[in-house]
């Protein structure tokens, strides 16, 4: 294949690039790649492009953080452009790319603390920047395109798909999950939903697919993410080593005998069996999600011209058909395109699986992923959360678009509908808090923190307790705010009564200010907490604010002196979503389970 080139009016001098100004956007460069690239063609075809001089000093360097099972495609294109000098505006490109987890390069990007040195990032889906976003106000990516897909299926084992039925038999993701649940017929295993796409979006396809089926839906996927939590792997390139070998007498338990993967980490894995080993795959009937490899920039503010147009010629090189064609040979698909019949065998798909069709149409949604990451966390490592709860007469202020409901009304609703998320595992407590609520103290506890589960001595059970407390909680008429007083105190017994093996934390919902102005001040509360917390019995708050007159800024600040984060809601229908979501960002920090 001949050189590539994007010529400029006028020869550059040889430096690495230009000084670093705010460049274009990626659409405007976008469609200057490609307005030139055809007669840049000509011109090669023509032999009016000669490059006299090497590309040693004056290629502009570019790195590129990539996922681990893409890397491998993406460092052999860049190896090439390299090679045949394919340039970018008369520039060699130098792409170094580098594979890291897609989960740490995430987090990393989110805190924002420390300033990436690389300037592009293809992880292995849109998931990723999503958490990014969600996350906190980190590192802005600006996504330009995406590379190559690879469905999420269920890979197992010779002698378990002949149980299952492999090839002619079908199941949706339910059925799947069945199939491997506590009396199914295969060991399930999956890569840990807080550090891998394929986990997270198989998980979040159960969970679609078991509200379609009836009742329960929330315990049935609940008893699954348990299931799956005793049988989970640290990362995707580890799934595949916790399969069970061939051999049916291997009575072996702490073995896999089926799990999670994309279809081209069983291409990868059956490609390097010789035919010792082979998965076969099951494509859900009901829908295949998929990996999707989004090309982004990485603060692209940061980049200067030069570097943004060698960005965007290197997507437009890993569109070009020499290098779709490795994207193929390493088992990846194309969009746009049906997947090769070669490369699906390889990969363990036979007829009449429906590895043509569906696929894609499963995604679940940004919402439904975050639900699903918030409830794995959950499920696997048990919670221990008191609630506290702000009843000023501010509460009573009615919702816009919801009169009559009051801000207090909707919020108890939606403490409800979070209730309903926790197993009898999960303990949770309840305090509510306004200026002068119980004497001295602008606080009181309604309900002792402890398991869901556990009989309480009217005979019923915690969680029942804890669901009539949050329909009788009422606005204090001119009741004022005491946060201040009341957060300090909370605190100092969620870390009183720290359960260790579980998720600890304190969770606040105030729809206002500190007016307490007899209490302690921010700046002191702050410094208190500050030196309360302990990075080895964390208690991170999660506050939220509540409506417009909240301040997001103050309950923020006051939160990450505990290592947790505040958040705002303009609706308190939300706050279900916002606790599920603040859980996923705040449990995502710990250690993960994993299997040896």
């Amino acid at each position: 294949m001949g050189r590539h080139s994007l010529p400029d009016d006028e020869a550059p001098d040889g430096s690495r690039s230009g000084p670093r100004v705010r460049r274009r956007t990626v659409a405007v460069a976008t469609m200057l790649v490609l307005a030139v690239a055809a007669g840049t063609g000509v011109a090669a075809q023509s032999g009016l492009l000669s490059f006299a001089k090497t590309c040693e000093g004056s290629a502009v360097h570019l790195d590129l953080v990539a996922s681990p099972d893409i890397a491998p495609s993406v460092r052999e294109i860049a190896d090439r452009a390299r090679k045949e000098q394919i340039t970018s505006d008369g520039q060699c490109m130098d792409i170094r790319v580098t594979a890291r987890e897609n989960h740490q390069v995430a987090q990393e990007l989110a805190e924002g603390r420390v300033k990436p040195d690389y300037e592009l990032w293809l992880p292995d889906s849109g998931v990723w920047a999503e958490q990014v976003k969600a996350l906190g106000d980190g590192v802005p990516l600006t996504p330009a395109g995406n590379v190559a897909l690879s469905p999420v299926v269920l890979a197992s084992v010779h002698s378990a798909g002949t149980t299952l039925g492999w090839p002619e038999k079908t199941y949706t993701w339910a059925q799947l999950a069945a199939a491997g649940g506590a009396q199914g017929t295969v060991r399930l295993g999956s890569a840990d939903p807080a550090r891998s796409a394929t986990g997270l979006l198989a998980l979040a396809s159960i969970s679609q697919s078991v509200a379609k089926e009836g009742p329960d839906a929330d315990t049935k996927v609940a008893a699954t993410a348990k299931l799956l939590s005793r049988r989970v792997s640290a990362a995707d390139s580890q799934v595949v080593r916790t399969l069970a070998p061939e051999d049916p007498s291997n009575g072996d338990s702490r073995r896999n005998q089926a799990a999670f993967l994309s279809e081209q980490a069983a291409f990868a894995y059956n490609s390097d069996a010789d035919g010792a080993r082979h998965l076969e795959l099951f494509y859900p009937k009901d829908g295949t999600p998929q990996l999707d490899y989004p090309y982004n920039l990485v603060d692209e503010s940061e980049l200067s011209t030069d570097e943004g147009r060698a960005a965007t010629r290197f997507l437009v090189l890993l569109g070009e058909p020499e290098s779709q064609q490795t994207f193929t040979s390493h088992g990846f698909r194309l969009a746009g395109e049906k997947a090769a019949e070669s490369l699906v065998h390889t990969a363990g798909g036979r007829d009449p699986q429906p590895y043509a069709n569906q696929v894609g149409a499963g995604d679940p949604s940004s919402d439904a992923l975050q639900e699903t990451l918030g409830m794995w966390t959950i499920t696997v490592q048990s919670a221990r959360l008191t609630t506290v709860v702000d009843v000023s007469g501010s509460m009573q202020s009615p919702v816009p678009g919801r009169e009559p409901e009051s801000r207090i009304d909707v919020t108890k609703a939606s403490l409800l509908q979070a209730l309903d998320q926790f197993t009898p595992e999960d303990e949770i407590g309840l305090w509510e808090f306004a200026t002068g609520l119980d004497g001295a103290h602008d606080y009181r506890k309604l309900v002792a923190t402890a398991r869901l589960g556990a009989p309480v001595q009217d005979g019923g059970t915690q969680r029942a307790r804890l669901a009539k407390a949050f329909k009788a909680l009422a606005a204090v008429p001119n009741g004022a705010t005491g946060l201040y007083d009341t957060t300090l105190a909370a605190y100092k017994e969620a870390r009183e009564t720290f359960v260790k093996g579980k998720f600890n934390a304190l969770v606040i919902l105030t729809d206002g200010s500190n007016q307490d102005q007899f209490g302690i001040s921010r700046s002191a509360l702050i410094s208190q907490l500050k030196a309360l917390s302990d990075t080895e019995r964390p208690v991170p708050l999660i506050a939220i604010a509540v409506g417009p007159d909240a301040d997001r800024e103050e309950v923020d600040q006051i939160a990450r002196a505990t290592g947790g984060a505040g958040y705002q809601v303009s609706d308190p229908a939300d706050i279900q979503a916002v606790i599920l979501k603040a859980i996923m960002a705040v449990g995502q920090t710990g250690e993960p389970s994993s299997q040896n």
